[in-house]
């Protein structure tokens, strides 16, 4: 029996698999991401660095101007959505059906950093004054950013404007509307400090 698509499925939920594969698998695995990601490339704005790792089923848009960059040794997981512009480092996961939209401005994730499952990063707003429909509103960007070694939860929410300092963790379904300081971990909606990362 021929497991190949199973293990291609496998690969798209859980892509940190892929560096772990046996040379009997690589055989089939690395032409097969070397398709996706030659196809891509020529379809789409997009830089990809050494030894990535995108799933069939991800969802990368990325028109002139709204490019979007890979750093070496990045995944991307199954039924994420990726709108450009993006810049993503070295060692960055992008789990399952994370959803990043850079707006105008962009969305800048530094080496190593973390984004669990349904994660959503969108780097726009719409004005809300009264008297006009909000699909009638002007729309702003001022940009996300993600320094070193940031952890989102899943369901963690980032909206525009925000910076996320170095070492930061946000927890699990929150909403962070506002800066986060070097290796604090926040929580809620909106998210509050409720504590420190210890060396």
């Amino acid at each position: 029996m021929d497991y190949t698509e199973q293990h291609k499925k496998r690969l798209s939920a859980m892509p940190w698999l892929y560096y772990r594969l046996k040379p009997k698998h690589l055989t089939w695995a690395r032409p097969w991401q070397e398709d996706i990601q030659q196809t891509l490339m020529a379809l789409e704005t997009v830089t990809i660095g050494k030894n990535v790792f995108i799933a069939p089923s991800a969802q990368i848009f990325a028109e002139p101007g709204r490019d979007i960059i890979i750093g070496d040794n990045s995944y991307i997981a199954g039924d994420a959505t990726l709108h450009g512009p993006i810049r993503i480092g070295s060692h960055v996961s992008i789990n399952h059906h994370a959803t990043l939209d850079g707006g105008s401005a962009g969305i800048d994730i530094a080496d190593h950093c973390r984004l669990a499952a349904y994660s959503h990063l969108y780097a726009f707003n719409h004005g809300l004054a009264a008297g006009r429909p909000i699909c009638e509103q002007p729309v702003t960007s001022q940009g996300i950013r993600l320094e070193r070694d940031v952890w989102l939860g899943s369901h963690c929410g980032v909206t525009d404007g925000v910076t996320l300092h170095e070492g930061a963790v946000a927890g699990m379904s929150c909403v962070v509307t506002r800066d986060v300081a070097p290796y604090t971990i926040v929580a809620g909606n909106p998210a509050r400090p409720i504590d420190q990362r210890e060396a």
